[in-house]
């Protein structure tokens, strides 16, 4: 069963004004929500208690309190098993001048991460995994900032898997990728402020031909993350291009990893034949 989060990402544009009110409220300040009745969250949220309780049918639950338990429950899971090392690090540093600037890159970069992959919920990482291991064919997105992790996962992908595509916007043929697209394609997004709206129009076509998405934003309601099937968020302040490079690249560092760590024949076939192919090709200079 989705968690809030989930339910209000998927349902997002089915939602009436006044709900998706309400629903960012909720996604934004979920600790906030957890103490609150629907009449405060309504004030909030500037809306009304009837709008916040009809959104609570709307996702799927009996009523406000239900929607409220499972947000407290969230909270507490939450609280048992992470702190925010972000907090933790900025409350024990007074200003970037009294620390070592190695230091205080190393420990910045590792709460991003830290934060980034903590959050990640379990299920929906075993279905990315197992839809990047059986997918036919897999084409990755990213321009902008977002390029440089696109590229490098098209090519990890190759030496894990095989079939991947980098789809590289002016100089490809749209019409030529949307072609190959069908019900087992996976589509691998990458979106972060500014959005651009190739990537959107992109995956907006590729699910038409009835692919799967998954995306990897800094927003349960971005515009690419109310487009995706499976959605990773990056943790980091802005400007996430800059801040959140690390963090992204060590989730999808953590895929490429889980996929090559997999016992699957498909995946063990494919390392085989990658690392024999690159034997007797070998266009490699040797020491």
């Amino acid at each position: 069963m989705d968690n809030y989060n989930e339910r209000i990402r998927k349902l997002f544009n089915k939602l009436t004004k006044r709900q998706k009110l309400v629903a960012k409220y909720i996604v934004d300040f979920p600790k906030e929500v957890a103490f609150q009745t629907a009449k405060e969250v309504g004030t909030a949220s500037q809306t009304s208690d009837t709008t916040v309780i009809r959104l609570s049918y709307a996702l799927g639950y009996s009523g406000y309190s239900e929607l409220q338990k499972e947000i407290q429950s969230s909270l507490i899971e939450d609280s048992l098993h992470k702190t925010d090392p972000i907090e933790d690090f900025r409350s024990t540093s007074k200003s970037l001048k009294d620390i070592n600037l190695i230091q205080h890159v190393i420990e910045q970069d590792s709460a991003y991460v830290r934060s980034t992959l903590e959050q990640l919920d379990y299920s929906q990482y075993k279905k990315a995994v197992d839809l990047l291991i059986n997918s036919e064919m897999r084409i990755v997105i990213g321009f902008r900032s977002s390029y440089g992790p696109a590229n490098w996962l098209t090519f990890s992908l190759n030496i894990v898997v095989g079939n991947t595509l980098l789809y590289r916007g002016e100089i490809e043929d749209a019409n030529y990728f949307l072609s190959l697209i069908d019900e087992r394609t996976l589509v691998v997004a990458i979106s972060f402020p500014r959005y651009t709206k190739e990537t959107n129009s992109f995956v907006k076509a590729a699910k038409k031909k009835g692919a799967k998405v998954l995306a990897i934003t800094d927003d349960e309601l971005s515009p690419l993350g109310l487009l995706s099937d499976i959605l990773f968020k990056v943790v980091a302040p802005s400007p996430i291009p800059l801040k959140g490079i690390t963090p992204t690249f060590a989730l999808l560092n953590l895929l490429v990893t889980s996929i090559a760590a997999s016992q699957e024949t498909k995946v063990q076939k494919r390392l085989e034949e990658y690392d024999q192919t690159s034997d007797e090709f070998s266009p490699f200079t040797k020491m």
